[in-house]
Order: structure tokens, then C-alpha cells, then sequence
């Protein structure tokens, strides 16, 4: 099997426009978000980072979950097996944040369940990186390597940005309720609903 996509060159992972290379560029900006989360002490500012994870983590999980993860099925002998764990992963994510934005900052248990859910975004990408997408990466060629990219990135730039917890984690369950989804979560991402600013407002 193929070493982790962690440590493996651009080339090696099948150009820039390869769904592995986008995947490890928005792991690592997830990473890196994280971090500065965890070290701000400025209430809002932790807020609007915490808005920025969350945009990014569910648009990205919504896309794997439409293209990559069906992909991995019909190409990876033990696919059901493994995209199983990941969407397990995702439901518990989802379950968290979900919970996250129905409470207030200053909440007792919210921040507890914001490192929850961060400890599970940080598993997510492990068992993505070193396990799941190496076997992709193996029983892929890099022509279909870049074209799941292509797709990937498209249905991304139109998918939800918040936890949707009741919603299907497979097609065509999301990909039917994934475009109101959507239109939803943009416009109160636009609005600034459900954000800090907005809660002290009402």
C-alpha cells in the first residue's frame, strides 16, 4: 500500500488539480484553523475562526461524502469497510457542531464539545491521509485521480456550510437535500445568523 498522502510530493499524488493534493491542502488549512482557534483568547475573534472551521469542514465533508467516498467504494476492495469508519466520524462531527451552535459562547459545556469535535476533525484526517486515500491512490490512475478532483471541487463550491445531523451521509440522500442545504447555509452565512454578533443582537 501506498505511504500516507501526508508526506508524499504534489507529483506523486497526481499533479496539483489531484483529488489527494486538495484533499491534504484543505486538511491542513482545517489544521492550521484549529490551531489559531486554540490559542486566541479574544472572544470574537475565536468566534469568527470557529465560523471559518466550520464553513470549511462541512463543505469538505459534504463533497467527499457525494463524490470521493462512492469512488473509493466501487474502486477499493474494503471501501464500504473504510468509508463506513469515515462517515461514522462525520455523523459524530456533525452531531457536535450542530450542538455547538445551538448554545452560547460562555456556555459550560460548549467549549468542551468544540475540542470534541476538533479531536474528531484531527482523527478524521489521519484515518483519511494514511489510510483511506493511499488505497485510493493504488487502485487509482492519475487521470481519474484529477478528474475526482475536478468534480470534487465543483460540488464543494456548492455545498453546505453548517451540520445537517438528520441528513444522509451517501447518495443520493444528500446530493438530493444538499442544494436547499446549501442556499440555506449561504444566505445565513451572507446575513451573519447564528454567529456571536447575531445571538447578542436578538
Amino acid at each position: 500500500m501506498s505511504k500516507t498522502i501526508k508526506d508524499q510530493t504534489v507529483e506523486e499524488l497526481g499533479g496539483s488539480s489531484s483529488i489527494l493534493v486538495r484533499q491534504r491542502r484543505e486538511h491542513r488549512e482545517m489544521d492550521e484553523l484549529i490551531d489559531q482557534y486554540l490559542t486566541l483568547d479574544d472572544l470574537q475573534r475565536r468566534e469568527r475562526v470557529l465560523k471559518q472551521i466550520v464553513q470549511l469542514v462541512f463543505s469538505h465533508a459534504f463533497a467527499e461524502e457525494t463524490v470521493l467516498w462512492p469512488a473509493v467504494r466501487a474502486s477499493v476492495p474494503d471501501g464500504e469497510e473504510l468509508t463506513a469508519r469515515v462517515e461514522q466520524e462525520h455523523q459524530q462531527i456533525n452531531d457536535l457542531v450542530a450542538d455547538v451552535e445551538r448554545l452560547p459562547a460562555g456556555d459550560a459545556g460548549r467549549e468542551d464539545k468544540v475540542r470534541r469535535a476538533f479531536a474528531l476533525i484531527r482523527q478524521d484526517i489521519r484515518d483519511e491521509e494514511d489510510l483511506l486515500l493511499p488505497r485510493l491512490q493504488d487502485a487509482t490512475d492519475t487521470a481519474r485521480l484529477r478528474t475526482l478532483g475536478t468534480t470534487w471541487a465543483a460540488v464543494r463550491q456548492t455545498a453546505p456550510t453548517h451540520p445537517h445531523p438528520v441528513v444522509p451521509r451517501r447518495p443520493p440522500g444528500n446530493a438530493l437535500l444538499g442544494v436547499p442545504l446549501s442556499v440555506y447555509d449561504r444566505v445565513r452565512d451572507a446575513l451573519g445568523i447564528g454567529s456571536i454578533a447575531s445571538r447578542r443582537g436578538r
